[in-house]
């Protein structure tokens, strides 16, 4: 016996498969235009290569069809202050602009993507440092993700 839940979820399905929407990554999925072929500009600074790392994971390796260029910025801000004011915790807030153009130089898509993440600063000298380096490279695997999302979102009216 079918349930009123049953039938709705079904409905949702047939509704979904009949309004055109594929999976990015499908056989006829728009992100196949995408992957292995997007080249990151150079990296400049650690931060850069935790973004070209993630970039290639995501979108395969570098490619020869687009160029990526983009811009991180990060702020370091201090969150948590005792009252004898040592600060036990920072956050970084960061952002990305970023450029796709394809190899005559025409843009393809362009935007600004935004997050944050934080460290504590109470362990030891090293220990911070560390913890400072981990948070930076968790910042750069996070606006990657989004400046993917992004460019996989305006896929579809890439050239095919």
């Amino acid at each position: 016996m079918w349930s009123p839940d049953r039938r709705t979820a079904l409905s949702g399905l047939l509704a979904l498969a009949g309004c055109g929407l594929t999976p990015v990554y499908g056989p006829n999925g728009a992100g196949r235009r995408l992957f292995g072929k997007v080249r990151p500009r150079d990296p400049r600074t650690y931060q850069d290569f935790a973004f070209n790392r993630r970039l290639a994971e995501r979108l395969g390796g570098e490619g020869a069809d687009y160029d990526l260029d983009y811009r991180i910025n990060v702020g370091v801000v201090p969150q948590a202050i005792t009252t004898d004011e040592v600060t036990n915790r920072y956050s970084l807030n960061g952002t990305a602009d970023f450029v796709l153009t394809d190899r005559a130089g025409r843009v393809l898509a362009q935007g600004r993507v935004s997050n944050f993440t934080s460290y504590s600063t109470t362990g030891t000298t090293i220990a911070t440092l560390s913890a400072e380096g981990d948070a930076r490279s968790r910042l750069a695997e996070m606006l990657a993700d989004q400046v993917v999302t992004r460019l996989l979102a305006a896929s579809a009216q890439l050239p095919g």
